[in-house]
């Protein structure tokens, strides 16, 4: 598979909690966790669970960053 996205972050999911219509997907990329909110139906297509490899990809026009 390729991707135009740049920001590919590999690690592995660490949960899957399903929602009526939307699961969110939490993925430990080298001791930072990032949450994907997707649809049930591509969860299952996908087949993702927990200890699973996964990556995941950022697409964004914007990206904000902020400081205390």
């Amino acid at each position: 598979m390729k991707l135009s996205a740049r920001n590919q972050l590999k690690g592995k999911i660490i949960e899957v909690q399903k929602g009526q219509t939307t699961s969110h997907v939490r993925i430990d990329v080298g001791g930072a966790v990032v949450t994907a909110a997707i649809t049930n139906e591509s969860v299952d297509e996908l087949g993702l669970a927990a200890g699973q490899e996964a990556y995941a990809i950022i697409k964004a026009s914007d990206v904000m960053v902020a400081t205390d």
